[in-house]
């Protein structure tokens, strides 16, 4: 058990008290991960067969330019590229999962006049196709965020269990584990293919189930609005916003904390001493 610190200040409940955390729930992708490089190149891959995938099966939808032009900016504009570089750490590819990007594929489809079941096999055409791009099978592997090695051991260090809350599958949870040899620091892990999956807080409840831990022992750390009112919702101590893994910082309610650097929080075993800074 431990006190979580940012900036020198105590964490504490909604009613101000200090929080006494057993465990934290992180998100991966913008939280654990930096992950935006392979988001885009995996989300700039979609769009482009996407767009064969239309050419082959009805050209008609495409003879003009500015019809491909449309549906172009259509995709891109669903997966939330940025028309500068780089992904809305907000959008679908950033936040939601596989399946929730693959109706958003299905529903530009159907947008340019395709039928909705053929839109959809044709999403999981597009899908199927570029499936590698994404997660343990991405040549361009997420990297750690800067300093998570650091606070993850100095949370296991103080008694406190990390685990991994995310709208990615299973293997690729996994795989980032074992890729940055955080394993055997995580005990446990709530994805895509549970149920409920984020943002749901029954998903919260389930992770906390599967720990043994109740929410109000639990701090939660995530780079979206939905993780962080998820958390919220489901009665988690501390709720703590990332802001430092995308290269346009994401819209967090000013009314949650936030850490852009994982050295400003602290993890003070709960001894009754002060935050270091305090």
């Amino acid at each position: 058990m431990a006190q979580l610190c940012l900036r020198g200040a105590v964490l504490g409940n909604g009613d101000g008290s200090p929080a006494a955390i057993d465990t934290v729930l992180f998100d991966k992708d913008g939280t654990l991960s930096i992950s935006e490089p392979m988001l885009q190149t995996l989300a700039e891959a979609r769009v482009v067969q996407c767009l064969l995938q239309v050419q082959q099966r009805h050209p008609e939808r495409l003879a003009d330019d500015g019809a491909r032009t449309e549906l172009e900016q259509l995709l891109r504009r669903a997966y939330g590229l940025l028309p500068s570089a780089g992904v809305h750490p907000a959008g679908t590819t950033a936040v939601g999962s596989r399946h929730h990007n693959l109706i958003s594929t299905a529903t530009v489809l159907s947008v340019m006049g395709i039928g909705w079941p053929e839109s959809l096999e044709m999403a999981h055409a597009v899908f199927a196709a570029t499936d590698a791009l994404h997660g343990h099978g991405s040549p361009h592997r997420p990297r750690a965020a800067d300093g998570l090695h650091d606070l993850v051991e100095r949370l296991v260090n103080a008694g406190v269990r990390c685990a991994v809350i995310s709208n990615d599958e299973v293997a690729g949870i996994e795989a980032f584990l074992d890729n940055h040899g955080l394993r055997d620091h995580f005990c446990g892990l709530w994805s895509a293919e549970h149920i409920p999956c984020k943002p749901d807080p029954g998903a919260v409840h389930g992770l906390c189930e599967q720990l043994g831990v109740p929410a109000r022992r639990c701090a939660l750390i995530g780079d979206a609005n939905s993780d962080l009112r998820m958390a919220r919702a489901a009665g988690v101590a501390v709720v703590l916003g990332y802001t430092a893994a995308w290269s346009t910082p994401p819209p967090l309610d000013g009314d949650f904390a936030q850490v852009a650097d994982w050295h400003e929080l602290q993890v003070l075993a709960s001894t009754g001493a002060p935050c270091p800074g305090a």
